[in-house]
């Protein structure tokens, strides 16, 4: 099944037949997505890229990219609101308006994003005529209280300072400086082909269209003014205020137009946009929605007295913010779990209600992190599984310890699609070598959890089913590929989590969300049953909260496998300590020579301090004991030999292992329809390594790690120290590299093989999470872990997320664990409302204590809703339970339409086989 939220789980019992008569009378129905993004072509050829709720469902209506210009995430909206009840995500990027598309060039949002009881709504209408596409973002007050909104429209126009910064061409008040005068901005690059793009916020002066302010689109852009030069002078965010009454909607329009290039089609666009206050273009806008523009005046438009009110959709209902477990997970480290447990403190069964818990109230829903593809439906099981072992006597560090696996591994009882709807339904006979290894050790693989699409994208984690927010800034980027693992573990939705890189896709993410990582030396640990990028260079590897913690993923995860060929060649077995914990030493760095290379600190394009911020956490190193060394620049590569093609070779070797795999080869899964649109790949017959070419590349990478050695040997340097970052983290919603973060390091891991550790050290000036690498040569894994180990003990400047606090507990004195899953994530239809702007009210939701995984929760809530049932006096619903035929008389009656009927269908003799005795059970209270 293919949810809104893309958890699967088995086929499920019905309770009840009101259940399903209820399902259909509130179009209540799963979410089916589409195949991609959505792309419009103007008549001029531009391409417009637009956000909406296709894949990878960002859903943000922003533009991720306009052809032949430098946006990169532009069109997005930020919203603060003063509201008391405002949410944790109050003045962060809006999202899950579930826009839909009509095929044609207009994008609707079909529910509502509630912030703070301030219902807000996008429409994005894409002119192909005119070059030019139109946002219409309303707010309605359902508050009892007027409320101040601020809404700051913008994204990235450019950046850096060079060929590719955005350089103002023209403004509204016939200057080169824009400010909150300013009804629209036109701006452009040096970039070969490009065009100027104009942006129009509202009309000129003496209309009072409530700009109050110009922020960083790429910061909080309410609270840090735009920069007036360098990199970031590139990030616009247009401010505008809204004061609005109880009941009442405002909204905004904003456009966003290409022009052509050169001289002539520069002033066009000005004249174009000097227009728009004259003739606004309120194309295919109805009088209510015209009549709550507050940004442009309105007041030449006739014939707006006429005309319905303004339909709102109605917004999803929240997820209760509570637990079932008394034990709290935020910020406990494996070990800290595994002690609490041994001292029967807690159980493996109230751990993983707790992260069961937690995943359902923040990684779900329209601005959850989207961290999790699939929910274990076994995961309470192998929880009881390991407190009944640990009861017989048996022992281990991951006993009971829920461990999130990247949907690149192969596990016989999930789903594994590599991100990719190209693989749904794909479900392998066996474990991947290293999740096998963990369910040995006693761990919960409680879910799988997202990557970019094949793992190939490191900048974003953007799959074919969703793209993961960053758990520390929750409009950011996650990176990728292994941002689902990350973000499971900086939001305590997981104790740790398996990830894998082949370029940055572990000390990204994990740079991210302020965590740790270890990429082993080629052959520390088996890739077989792992998804391939690159065949040779992929390293599969954890991710978690402490050193100490990777070290107890390393015990049960590295060594020789007989089906890796890296791992055999290497003798893993061997190579590995027997115990990895014991290579953790507060003075690790005591007498150790770190090298560095000053250039690879300073970034080509940004200009913030982060390189030189993470430079001067050197001040750690040292006094943790080691000495540091500057370094010349890297010895050249040996000579790459020929006949290399690791995706092809990697795609036929995991194929070898799955007779059932629903592909001939590699290169037909990626040249698949249902692959990302701008992943998808033209299908070439695909040609094998010679073995000749497979000993070559085992030579040449040997080879680079000897050409290492020496250098660092000359040096005299125990390890080099790299940043993870050189530049600020930027927002989820581009395409380029560039706008993710800066990651051109040069450091050596990936390409040479060697092992690394990721550290997090403290923050930049503009409060993103820093990270220090530490590299060693060929096989030092276990001396780089305890040098980790060393500088964390030093540091302690791993960060904590502010948007995933405890849940407070509701104790619901549960009987037998039935493990039906988590509630499949379902998309509520909105109902048409009366004419007004106020939605109708809600009831008040109750909450049972024994619904909040049962598959039908959203129906039960929906009759409790109605008044149809209630539960009984101990704050259970009981959903297993039959209905008593008064209730289900009362049910069928209102769906149809015999409301106050109830006494004459009662006289109507039961069926055989009722639904159940009233005398069979307690009465509902």
């Amino acid at each position: 099944m293919n949810k809104s939220k893309r958890l699967r789980q088995g086929k499920k019992q019905v309770i009840a037949a009101s259940i399903a008569l209820s399902v259909i009378a509130t179009g209540v129905f799963p979410f089916q997505s589409a195949d991609a993004l959505t792309r419009v072509t103007s008549e001029s050829g531009t391409v417009w890229e637009i956000h909406d709720a296709f894949a990878p469902s960002l859903d943000t209506g922003s533009l991720r990219t306009v052809g032949s210009t430098q946006v990169q995430g532009f069109g997005n909206i930020f919203v603060k609101v003063s509201s008391p009840s405002a949410s944790l995500m109050n003045g962060q990027m809006m999202r899950g308006f579930n826009l839909s598309y009509d095929g044609v060039n207009k994008f609707v949002s079909t529910q509502s994003v509630n912030l703070g009881n301030i219902l807000i709504t996008r429409e994005v209408y894409v002119d192909t005529k005119n070059n030019r596409t139109r946002f219409f973002d309303t707010f309605t007050n359902v508050n009892n209280v007027a409320v101040k909104v601020d809404v700051s429209f913008g994204g990235s126009l450019g950046y850096g300072t060079t060929t590719n910064a955005a350089v103002v061409k023209a403004t509204s008040s016939h200057d080169l400086q824009v400010t909150t005068d300013d009804s629209w901005v036109v701006v452009d690059s040096s970039a070969r082909n490009n065009k100027p793009l104009g942006v129009a916020v509202g009309s000129p002066d003496p209309f009072d269209n409530g700009l109050t302010g110009l922020g960083d689109q790429q910061k909080d852009p309410f609270t840090t003014p735009m920069a007036e030069s360098g990199n970031e002078a590139n990030f616009y965010g247009f401010i505008h205020t809204l004061n609005i009454e109880p009941g009442q909607s405002k909204s905004l329009v904003n456009y966003v137009q290409v022009g052509e290039a050169g001289e002539e089609g520069l002033n066009n666009l000005v004249a174009t946009l000097d227009g728009l206050n004259g003739q606004l273009d309120v194309t295919g806008l109805s009088n209510a929605q015209i009549r709550s523009i507050s940004n442009w005046d309105i007041s030449g438009i006739e014939g707006l007295d006429t005309g319905d009110a303004l339909v709102i959709p109605n917004a999803p209902a929240a997820n209760s913010f509570v637990t079932s477990s008394p034990y709290d997970v935020t910020n406990k480290s494996i070990a800290d779990m595994q002690q609490d447990m041994m001292s029967g403190r807690t159980t493996s069964v109230q751990i993983t209600q707790a992260y069961l818990d937690r995943i359902k109230v923040y990684d779900m829903g329209q601005l959850g992190f989207h961290a999790f593809l699939h929910v274990s439906e076994t995961a309470l099981s192998q929880a009881q599984a390991a407190d009944v072992a640990r009861a017989q006597g048996a022992k281990g560090d991951l006993l009971g310890i829920p461990i999130a696996i990247k949907d690149i591994y192969d596990t016989k009882d999930m789903p594994t699609t590599g991100g990719s709807k190209a693989l749904e339904g794909w479900q392998p006979e066996s474990d991947a070598f290293q999740v096998n290894k963990l369910r040995e050790a006693g761990a919960v693989i409680i879910g799988k959890v997202n990557t970019s699409e094949f793992a190939n994208s490191g900048s974003f984690s953007e799959s074919g089913w969703q793209q993961t927010w960053n758990a520390l800034y929750p409009s950011k980027t996650s990176f990728g590929s292994s941002g689902g693992s990350a973000v499971s573990v900086a939001a305590d939705f997981a104790a740790a989590a398996m990830g894998s890189q082949t370029g940055v896709s572990l000390y990204a993410p994990t740079t991210g969300a302020s965590l740790k990582s270890f990429r082993g030396t080629d052959g520390m640990a088996s890739t077989t049953g792992v998804i391939p990028l690159t065949w040779g260079q992929d390293y599969a590897g954890p991710i978690a909260k402490t050193v100490t913690d990777l070290a107890i993923m390393l015990n049960a995860t590295t060594g020789t496998d007989p089906q890796d060929i890296f791992t055999v060649t290497a003798d893993a077995d061997h190579k590995r300590p027997v115990d990895w914990k014991e290579s953790l030493d507060v003075n690790a760095l005591q007498g150790k020579k770190i090298g560095y290379i000053p250039s690879s600190f300073v970034s080509t394009y940004a200009d913030d301090d982060t390189g030189q911020a993470v430079m001067d956490k050197f001040s750690q190193l040292q006094a943790a004991g080691a000495t540091m060394v500057e370094m010349t620049a890297l010895p050249a590569a040996p000579t790459r030999p020929s006949g290399i093609n690791g995706s092809t070779e990697g795609w036929a070797r995991y194929i070898e292992l799955h007779k059932d795999f629903p592909y001939i080869d590699g290169a037909s899964v990626l040249a698949s329809d249902k692959v990302l649109i701008y992943n998808k790949r033209g299908y070439t017959a695909p040609t094998r390594m010679t073995e000749q070419a497979i000993q070559d590349y085992i030579k040449y990478r040997t080879d680079y790690k000897e050409v290492i050695k020496g250098w660092m040997d000359e040096n005299g340097v125990d390890a080099v120290v790299y940043a993870g970052f050189i530049s600020d983290v930027y927002n989820n919603d581009a395409a380029a590299a560039q706008l993710s973060s800066d990651r051109g390091t040069g450091v050596l891991t990936s390409n040479v093989g060697l092992p690394t550790v990721v550290v997090p050290v403290g923050t930049n000036d503009s409060g993103y999470s820093i990270s220090m690498q530490l590299v060693g040569r060929a096989w030092d894994d276990a001396k780089v872990l305890g040098m980790a180990y060393a500088l964390e003990q030093q540091t302690q400047a791993r960060l904590l997320s502010s948007f995933v606090p405890a849940l407070p507990y509701v104790s619901n004195n549960p009987g037998p664990i039935i493990d039906n899953g988590p509630t499949p994530p379902v998309k509520e239809e909105p109902e048409t409302p009366p004419e007004t702007t106020t939605p109708p009210e809600e009831p008040e939701a109750v909450n049972f204590t024994d619904t909040t995984y049962h598959w039908a929760k959203a129906s039960i809530d929906v009759l409790i809703g109605k008044g149809l049932l209630t539960g009984y006096g101990d704050g259970t619903f009981r959903p297993n339970a039959g209905l008593t035929r008064a209730e289900a008389i009362k049910v069928i009656a209102t769906y149809l339409g015999l409301e106050g009927k109830e006494r004459a269908l009662r006289t109507y003799p039961p069926r055989t086989g009722r639904i159940s005795s009233s005398a069979q059970r307690p009465k509902r209270a």
